[in-house]
């Protein structure tokens, strides 16, 4: 794409609304927009100052198109580091066409899909990884992913790696001046401090690669399987997580077919919640199927639900216990929450029987919504928010993920070569690797092609 082009597009929401915003950035935005905007006080908006709002109507020679109000952002002081107008007009799909038709007529491009953050990148209002945070930001659902958007996109991660990069980078300077006076045999780097940074960086870049695994199901929510013996009351508990009818409920065993999934935010965290086909021996080969499905579904799960009717495990108790254990054993991984539902139709004494037969399960009654609440907390107890709640930097973008990986795999072939004595010319091609890996994060090091797939995933006008 030209980057020398002005271009145009619908900055707000796609349909009809009260309002839109039209955005128009590139080096003529001014030039173009000035001719079409009749100011009520008879302004000319190139002559009025920067971060101003103007009223008056964009007009076609002598038609009318709206009354609007002109956003003017003047020199590199925009979002896109170059002059950008922003027209705020009436939300008809009509007059948004109509206006941005105009501007394609008056010498704009029609926005590619992220090309206005691309431009703020190029112009180095952003980083790389502070650019990919503003569509995490746009995607954001909930408090935890907005929390985890914004830190990125103040440069908190992005600060985080050039410190380190800058570190690194002075020392490989040092190293790099040794093999000029190779003859002399001089060491300007001083490897014992040279030692303690590797250590120090080798520490930031573990940490920051074991917070993936908490960004990631933060970014993209918690999948939770609810699974347990035909109608123990799954879609009963589904229905009351969710305080909607999602699931169909009947008194008939093996009602649901297929897995039900549907989101829920519970203390700022995304959780999708799965309900499964009940799992028994069945010679319906549907049904027979979506118990093949469920036990796919715990595979996936970050947690598992193990459900069952407290009344019918005071009758058969060591069925349901070799139940449990068969899915623990099957994924000795998942964290389990074993759940007896129902207890409205048992007495107080058998809620203590089963709770001294069972450890550490939580009972409720999801037709009466009685402990529903108390089963969110829990499950809330299974996230680690501790990082999330101090602000420290928690990666959720694989990209980023991956080349933390590899920096960290030459950041240890450095400390090898300490260890082991090697020679300031090898250890200089490790270092050499894991600068640019660093650079990769931050958009020091880049092409064409990883541009391309970082803003095609951006919504147009972004």
């Amino acid at each position: 794409m030209n980057t020398q082009d002005t271009i145009v597009a619908l900055a707000s929401p796609a349909g009809a609304g009260a309002i839109a915003v039209i955005r128009v950035s590139g080096p003529d935005a001014i030039t173009i927009c000035t001719p079409l905007f009749r100011s009520k006080r008879g302004k000319d908006l190139s002559k009025q100052k920067t971060h101003t709002i103007h009223l008056g109507h964009i007009v076609d020679g002598q038609r009318v198109l709206d009354e609007v109000l002109v956003s003017l952002f003047k020199g590199t002081n925009s979002y896109t580091g170059e002059p950008t107008v922003e027209i705020s007009c009436h939300g008809s799909s009509y007059i948004q066409q109509e206006i941005i038709q105009l501007l394609l007529r008056q010498g704009c491009r029609a926005a590619q899909a992220g090309e206005f953050t691309l431009r703020s990148f190029i112009n180095g209002k952003m980083d790389l990884s502070q650019a990919e945070a503003v569509a995490d930001l746009i995607a954001s659902d909930n408090e935890a992913s907005h929390q985890i958007a914004m830190q990125q996109m103040r440069g908190g991660f992005s600060n985080e790696i050039a410190q380190l990069r800058q570190e690194l980078l002075n020392f490989a300077s040092l190293i790099e001046l040794e093999l000029d006076f190779s003859e002399e045999d001089v060491e300007f780097a001083d490897r014992t401090q040279f030692k303690e940074l590797i250590a120090r960086i080798t520490k930031v870049l573990k940490r920051l690669i074991d917070s993936f695994a908490t960004g990631n199901v933060i970014k993209n929510g918690i999948p939770v399987a609810i699974v347990g013996e035909p109608n123990v009351g799954k879609s009963t508990l589904l229905n009351a997580l969710l305080n909607e009818e999602r699931a169909i409920v009947s008194d008939i065993a093996g009602t649901t077919r297929d897995t039900i999934e549907d989101e829920l935010t519970i203390g700022g965290i995304g959780f999708r919640f799965i309900d499964t086909a009940g799992i028994r021996e069945t010679v319906d080969v549907i049904e027979g199927l979506g118990i093949q499905k469920t036990f796919e579904k715990i595979g996936q799960a970050q947690v598992v639900i193990v459900l069952f009717s407290a009344k019918e495990f005071l009758t058969s108790s060591t069925k349901f216990t070799i139940e449990i254990e068969k899915i623990k054993n099957q994924f000795p991984l998942k964290p389990l929450v074993v759940v007896a539902n129902k207890i409205d139709q048992v007495t107080e004494a058998n809620i203590k029987k089963l709770q001294s037969e069972i450890s550490n399960l939580h009972i409720l009654s999801a037709k009466e919504n009685i402990g529903v609440d108390a089963l969110k907390a829990k499950l809330l107890d299974f996230v680690n928010t501790g990082a999330l709640r101090n602000n420290e930097t928690i990666v959720t973008n694989s990209r980023h993920y991956d080349a933390l990986l590899k920096a960290l795999e030459e950041i240890e072939k450095v400390q090898y070569g300490l260890d082991t004595d090697l020679s300031g010319d090898l250890m200089a091609i490790d270092i050499r690797q894991a600068l640019y890996h660093f650079g990769e994060i931050t958009g020091q090091v880049t092409n064409d092609e990883l541009l391309g797939n970082i803003f095609a995933n951006f919504c147009i006008g972004k």
